[in-house]
């Protein structure tokens, strides 16, 4: 076991296929084509037998639950003794098709719906790409009650239930468990969310799974118990911060699971913080990142983890550049 201090580190994405998915997100990581459908790239991950592997320095081949198990406070700072597992995970999503229309459960509604250890997902997104037209459905509409849905459900008319607006690149939406949500056709988007992957459909648009003949399982019941029918649409917010001359992180999502922000810059500056892990995500353009005399490039789907122990980094773009930076809730 390396002994010595903890450096950015970068993970080998994992990829997760999908019958809505399509061939963007092995082209993205560099991957060799296969004629597998990809819905998601799960680029940070310590959920079940998906655990996230290092690819870069004296820890290249250790996983991050082995990082957990070995340097849980080097790792989490502050937080270690609150999480057993890494508690954010971070991933990108290609919907060539649309996906099926979904709800996560809260945690109380988890631990009762499947056990004690059952963990919620709570979850944000960022539209990287979209098609002309593409849409997102995020929330009911006002009004919708359980009969309502139901109702729509048993007669294919869900859709007109949605909050649907259109996928714009820089939107972000933020998804608390309970939500009804779909992604949309033609999408290339970023997620975080709880390390859970818990999830409940509804609705699938009454299509057919090719390997099977058979529509895919529907889970109503589960779902809608967990519906939260106050909740209403989620509409999504395009934040940029100018910061009168400075480069700031601008605030996109602040909740008790996560917090997620963006840095928009041609100039230098520092991500992260002194003490707390965060995780880097380059959406746009080219940059280094610069920590203890090393440098470590990140381009558009580049995922590092800060460490707590790692702290704040100077960032040095090439030209413009995008960052998104996730953090652990304090």
């Amino acid at each position: 076991m390396p002994t010595d201090a903890l450096t950015p580190l970068h993970f080998t994405p994992i990829f997760k296929p999908a019958l809505w998915g399509g061939t963007r997100l092995r082209t993205l990581f560099g991957s060799p084509p296969t004629d597998e459908r990809i819905g998601e790239a799960w680029v940070l991950s310590d959920h079940g037998q998906s655990p996230s592997v290092v690819t870069n320095g004296p820890r290249a081949g250790t996983t991050l639950r082995q990082l957990m198990d070995q340097n849980r406070r080097g790792l989490l700072g502050r937080e270690a003794d609150s999480h057993a597992t890494f508690p954010l995970l971070l991933k990108f999503i290609h919907a060539e098709c649309a996906l099926s229309v979904q709800v996560h459960p809260t945690d109380a509604k988890a631990r009762e719906l499947e056990g004690p250890n059952a963990i919620g997902k709570t979850e944000a997104w960022v539209v990287l790409e979209a098609d002309e037209e593409a849409q997102l459905y995020t929330g009911l509409n006002p009004g919708v009650t359980l009969d309502r849905l139901r109702q729509g459900i048993l007669t294919g008319k869900v859709e007109e239930l949605l909050y649907a607006h259109e996928a714009l690149p820089g939107d972000c939406i933020f998804l608390h468990a309970g939500t009804v949500h779909a992604i949309g056709g033609g999408v290339l988007l970023f997620e975080v969310q709880q390390t859970s992957d818990l999830t409940y459909r509804l609705y699938d648009w009454g299509r057919v799974d090719p390997k099977t003949g058979r529509g895919r399982e529907l889970h109503v019941e589960k779902a809608l118990a967990s519906v939260d029918f106050g909740a209403g649409p989620c509409r999504p917010e395009s934040v940029t911060d100018e910061g009168h001359g400075r480069v700031r992180r601008a605030p996109l999502v602040e909740c008790e699971y996560f917090t997620l922000g963006r840095w928009e810059s041609s100039r230098p500056f520092r991500a992260g913080a002194a003490g707390q892990c965060r995780v880097l995500v380059g959406t746009d353009g080219h940059a280094i990142i610069r920590h203890n005399g090393s440098e470590y490039p990140i381009g558009f789907g580049d995922v590092w983890l800060l460490p707590a122990e790692v702290g704040s980094c100077q960032c040095i773009p090439h030209g413009p550049v995008t960052i998104l930076e996730c953090g652990l809730a304090e």
